[in-house]
Order: structure tokens, then C-alpha cells, then sequence
């Protein structure tokens, strides 16, 4: 394809398609073998090259006019395309952009052959005869750099949550930003229509899903059948469990932004501490534009003699939202720990109420204690400092290296254990639990002995000083073949673990035995096995079998995607040190009997003797909250033992002054 004009932009109706920019000349072609199309064009003297994968593509439209020859294509965009310009200093080398892309119009030439493109191989292709047309307006974002966030006109002063439920809509694409025009903003200002009308209908516009050229129309339908009707309920927000909040947050791309929720999370510390400020604080991430993680290239070019440090403009873009916040309406939201908060909270006070960190002089180290009150976390007990002891840590020195051995582990007493447990609602008091308590971190095992509630370490687990005394609780494959376990050894578990989940669509006791053994979880896995106690067979009752299919299903898809094969021989346990002494050591370990331990459940116990620590062996693991795989599978046990690596840590870098905020948006 050649000559073509591109037009960016969105359609704000069936005929219809709002211009934000165009570019002339453009040439373009079809990838069918990698299902890739690619735009090439040049502007302000840099080359440029568009990248859309076919499943980034939601329809294709041909609008044909009648009595005219020119042909418009339509391509609306799930997300945003990848973007490349030219670096002139490296031949051959495109440095990818980041541009808020929702839709493309493309102006094909009179004289282009159509059958040349095979639109029909493309599944939401459709062609349309009549008019279509193109219109030229201005942007409609309020902010340059995140886009897009709109504000209501002069004269509207809509609440925080609906105007964050507007943008939402926008950046979701339900609506396309020109429709939102003031007969909208009148429409969903509570000064002028029921608040609870407002909410219900933009919630219920949300799911949706669907494209709506005519916001204000909808609206109105929405509201008259509220007025009319004698059943109208408000929708009312779930009740959350103790140590649950419900939390706005945003989504940073690196050419786009989306504001989502109130979504239920697990509270923190600082939320703890300021419940009705709750909508002052925003969970941001910064994300791909496949909302995955950011790969590193995407913040750094390629190392070459010419731009081995170069930092790309998705870095610049990171470092100016820490900088600059985000602004939504009369609210500004700033950096704070790794998350964002209202200017009416002084941020300094925030960060002076988690603790002292003053003697911290590493960066990152720093920023992870702050950190450290951000960690999800479920408050439960408070513990004076009266009722704590201070324990020493077993150290051995080996040569230059001094080893920890009970690294970040501590002591809880059993009534202590019993109260945090009821307050985390389980059934059971567990041996051990991962806590934050007054900058102590790590994990503290129950001792039925102690008398002492907490018995913490000093140098393990303190890493900074506080005085908030809540007792804070956190949510609760070794490479065998490198080792020399044989491959038809995993074969033959895998062929074993599809066999069981065959039989489960037939068989009731492989059924029952499945939902025991495989860790399906919840309410509905109680009933099926009652169902399954009960005598209903798989293969004759319709509901059992609908519920295990998708069951069968998910641990397949497991097995396929992330070769998760089920051992029956296998449990994932937490880490501990024992108090008792005459546990012995071996890479390849040998269970013993200790009676001492046995109030001990679901729990590794290592030694607190020997040449080295058995967690620092296992590729320099400590003991807070590590999670371990132990199998007791013959098939699985390396037939050799070999030496382990040393996991001796790197000198820390120190600046020569106090660690401030402003450190972390710094471009250092």
C-alpha cells in the first residue's frame, strides 16, 4: 500500500470519526505469515514505523461512499500499537515509542486494488456502504502527558468518584472522549440529578463492554426508567471482612492510563492509620501496554558504543509522574513509598509516622523499608514493648563470611498465637506466622514454652526503628533434571497427573481424591465433595459434572502452559530454625523424628548448626517467609549431592547524606 493519509483518532459514531491527527504519505503493508501489519512514514525529518499485531486489531471496517471513489478502513485497537523511530546513530536501529493510539482511519488512494489486502481473512471484517466522515477538533485531555484524563468545564464541581468513574469509562474506551460534552457533565452532576442515579447507571454503562456513541441519550433512558419504576434499589458497596478496604488505582502505561475500581484489597499500615482519608490515596502501577510487567529494553536502549546509557522515553515518562503526581479533578495524588496521596496529608508526616529510617544510607534499601508499612498485611494484636524480649542470632564464621543461621526468625508464644489466630479467623492456630511489627520483619514460630510473647532478633529481623506496636500479620520446581533426575521421571508424573484428572469426570473416588489432594480451594469444592460423600456420580449428575470440568480444565492448562505437574509425594512448607540441637545437616536432608517439634505443622524446621545454613544454601534464601518444596518422591531425589554456590552479598552503596523522597524520582 502507498500513498496513503492516516488518520488518528476515535469514532464517536457509526459514520463518523473524530480527527486528532493526520499524517500524509504514509506507506503500509500486510504480514499475514507473523500476522502483522506495518505503517512506514516520515515526519519532522525522523522516520517512523507503526507495528499492530492482528490480535491487537477488534474490527476492521470498509466504508465505501456511494458516488465517490475515495474508501475509507476503519482499524479500532484493543491497545495502543508499537511505535519505532529511527536513532540515526545506530543504523538499522528503531527506538520504540509510546503514543495514546485508539484508532486508525486509513484514506486509501482512488486507484487501490482492494483485493490485494485479503480484509477477508480477518474475522471482524465487515464492509459498508454510505456516508462517512471525517472531523477535525482538538484534543480533548486535559493533561499532556497522561492520557487521557478529562476535568469537567468551569462551572462543574463533580465528586472524586464520579468524576474518576467518567475517566474510567474514557480510557476503557465505553466512551469515546469527544462525546463527553457538557449536557453529559449537567447529566452526572448530583446538584442536578440523585447521586444514586448517577452511580447506578455509569456502573451498570461499565459492564456493558460496549462501545456508547451516545452518552447523553443512554443517560437519559437510564434515569426516566428509574423515575418510573417502584423497585429502584442504590447499589450497595459489599460489606468487607476486618483488615479490607476498598482502594482506587491506576494503571500507567507507556502511552496511555486507566483509572480503575474501588477494588477490595488487603489493608496496610498507613491505611490503618487514616481510614477517612481512604480516597485520598491511589495504588499506582507502571505497566506494559499488555498491562504485564515492564521489560528492561523498554526503559533502556541496547547497549552500543554510541548509546550505552540511553534512557528511553518510557524511563522519562516514569520519572515524570513521580515528579509531577497525578491530578484528577481539585485532587493532586504525589509519590509516597510507592504510593500516591492528597496534599492536605503532609507527606513528611506520613513518612515520619512509619519510623526512623535516618540511618539508612543505601538508596534501595531505603525505599524497601519504607516499604515495608505498604506490605498487605492484616493487623491483629497489640504487644507492648514490655512484652517482648530481645534474642541474640546464632552466628558462625566461615573464613570472610559470617552466617546467620536463624536469619529473620523469632518466637511467638502460644496464647499470643491462639488470639492472632482467632482474630485472622482460622480454624486452626498456625506454627508460624510472617509479621511487621515496630520495623521488625521476618517470621515468628510458635514456642509452647515461651512465656514472652514475641522474642524477636535484633539484627535479622530489626531493620529500622518505630514505635507503632500492632502486631501486623502478612497473607499466609527445584531444577531436579540439573541434578540428574531423568526426564522420563517427569514424563511418567505428568502421564499419572493427566490420568487422575481423567478419571475425576468418572470416577467418584479419583474425584474426592482430587479435590483433597489438588488443592482446589473454597466453598464450592466442599459441596462437590459432600455431593461426591453423598454418592452422586460424576458421569450421571449434570451439575457435578459441569463444576469438575472447568476444575480438570484449569490444572491442564497449568500442566500445558506452566508445566505444573501434581506430585502426590509433595508439600509446600514454610521455613524455621529448631531450639533443638540435634537435628543433622545434608543437602539431600533425611526427615527425623524430634517429639519436641511436633506441635510444628506445615513447617521445614532447619538447624542452627553446621558449616553453613541449610535456607542460605537453597540459592541464598533466608528464613522470612521463604516458602519451600519438599518432596519425599524416590523418583525425584537427585542421584548426586552437588556442592552448593555461595550467595556472599555485595558491598551496599552508601550516599554521605540523609535518604529523601526526592531520591527516588531522581534520574541518578
Amino acid at each position: 500500500m502507498e500513498n496513503i493519509v492516516m488518520h488518528f483518532g476515535n469514532q464517536v459514531s457509526g459514520d463518523s470519526f473524530f480527527v486528532l491527527w493526520k499524517q500524509e504519505d504514509v506507506s503500509g503493508r500486510f504480514d499475514f505469515r507473523n500476522e502483522k501489519l506495518y505503517f512506514y512514514f516520515s515526519h519532522l525529518s525522523e522516520e517512523y514505523k507503526f507495528e499492530i499485531s492482528y490480535e491487537n486489531i477488534s474490527k476492521i471496517e470498509l466504508y465505501r461512499q456511494r458516488g465517490q471513489a475515495t474508501k475509507f478502513i476503519l482499524i479500532q485497537l484493543r491497545g495502543a500499537p508499537r511505535i519505532y523511530v529511527k536513532d540515526e546513530s545506530d543504523v538499522g536501529h528503531y527506538e520504540w515509542l509510546h503514543w495514546p493510539i485508539y484508532a486508525l482511519c486509513l484514506e486509501l488512494p482512488k486507484k487501490m486494488r482492494l483485493s490485494k489486502l485479503h480484509l477477508d481473512d480477518f474475522v471482524h471484517y465487515k464492509e459498508i456502504e454510505g456516508q462517512f466522515e471525517l472531523m477535525e477538533r482538538s484534543p480533548y485531555s486535559c493533561s499532556s502527558g497522561l492520557v487521557p484524563i478529562v476535568n469537567p468545564p468551569t462551572g462543574f464541581n463533580l465528586p472524586y468518584k464520579i468524576l474518576f468513574k467518567i475517566n474510567s469509562l474514557i480510557q476503557h474506551e465505553i466512551l469515546p472522549g469527544p462525546t463527553i460534552v457538557e449536557d453529559l457533565y449537567r447529566l452526572v452532576d448530583p446538584t442536578r440529578i440523585e447521586i444514586q442515579y448517577i452511580e447506578s447507571a455509569l456502573d451498570k454503562l461499565f459492564h456493558l463492554k460496549d462501545y456508547c456513541y451516545e452518552p447523553v441519550k443512554w443517560l437519559k433512558e437510564q434515569y426516566k426508567g428509574y423515575a418510573s419504576s417502584t423497585r429502584f434499589q442504590t447499589t450497595r458497596a459489599i460489606s468487607l471482612d476486618d483488615g479490607l478496604v476498598y482502594i482506587h488505582r491506576v494503571q500507567v502505561t507507556p502511552s496511555k492510563v486507566y483509572f480503575c475500581g474501588p477494588e477490595v484489597n488487603l489493608s496496610n499500615r498507613v491505611l490503618r492509620h487514616y481510614p477517612k482519608d481512604i480516597d485520598n490515596f491511589l495504588r499506582v502501577s507502571f505497566v506494559d501496554e499488555d498491562l504485564d510487567k515492564m521489560r528492561s529494553i523498554t526503559l533502556s536502549l541496547r547497549s552500543s558504543s554510541e548509546n550505552e546509557n540511553k534512557r528511553t522515553r518510557v524511563y522519562d515518562r516514569i520519572l515524570s509522574t513521580l515528579r509531577n503526581g497525578i491530578v484528577i479533578g481539585d485532587k493532586k495524588f504525589e509519590f509516597l513509598a510507592y504510593s500516591s496521596s492528597q496534599e492536605k496529608i503532609m507527606f513528611g508526616c506520613i513518612r515520619e509516622s512509619l519510623g526512623d529510617f535516618r540511618n539508612i544510607r543505601n538508596v534501595a534499601k531505603y525505599g524497601a523499608r519504607l516499604g515495608q508499612s505498604f506490605s498487605s498485611s492484616r493487623e491483629t494484636a497489640s504487644v507492648g514493648i514490655d512484652e517482648i524480649e530481645i534474642i541474640p542470632d546464632v552466628e558462625v564464621k566461615k573464613g570472610q563470611v559470617t552466617y546467620c543461621f536463624p536469619d529473620g526468625i523469632g518466637k511467638i508464644s502460644a496464647e499470643l498465637a491462639r488470639e492472632v489466630a482467632t482474630k485472622l479467623g482460622c480454624s486452626s492456630v498456625p506454627s508460624a506466622f510472617q509479621i511487621r511489627y515496630a520495623g521488625y520483619k521476618g517470621v515468628v514460630a510458635v514456642d509452647p514454652t515461651s512465656s514472652v510473647k514475641l522474642s524477636l532478633k535484633k539484627k535479622s529481623m530489626c531493620k529500622y526503628k518505630s514505635r507503632d506496636t500492632k502486631l501486623k500479620v502478612l497473607a499466609w520446581i527445584t531444577l531436579l533434571s540439573n541434578l540428574g533426575v531423568k526426564d522420563p521421571a517427569f514424563q511418567e508424573k505428568q502421564r499419572e497427573a493427566i490420568y487422575q484428572l481423567n478419571a475425576i469426570l468418572t470416577d467418584p473416588l479419583r474425584a474426592q481424591e482430587a479435590l483433597d489432594m489438588m488443592m482446589f480451594a473454597g466453598e464450592i469444592s466442599n459441596v462437590l465433595k459432600e455431593m461426591l460423600i453423598c454418592g452422586y456420580k460424576p458421569d450421571a449428575e449434570p451439575f457435578l459434572s459441569m463444576m469438575l470440568q472447568p476444575l480438570r480444565a484449569s490444572k491442564l492448562m497449568d500442566m500445558r502452559l506452566k508445566t505444573r505437574i501434581f506430585i502426590p509425594k509433595w508439600k509446600s512448607f514454610d521455613g524455621m530454625h529448631g531450639r533443638n540441637q540435634d537435628i543433622g545437616i545434608w543437602l539431600i536432608l533425611k526427615a527425623v523424628d524430634v517429639p519436641a517439634l511436633y506441635h510444628m505443622v506445615d513447617c521445614v524446621v532447619f538447624p542452627q548448626k553446621g558449616k553453613r545454613p541449610l535456607p542460605n544454601e537453597c540459592s541464598g534464601s533466608d528464613l522470612d517467609g521463604d516458602t519451600y518444596f519438599v518432596s519425599w518422591d524416590l523418583d525425584l531425589i537427585p542421584p548426586r549431592d552437588d556442592r552448593p554456590m555461595e550467595y556472599n552479598v555485595a558491598p551496599t552503596l552508601e550516599v554521605n547524606h540523609d535518604v529523601t523522597i526526592e531520591v527516588f524520582s531522581s534520574n541518578n
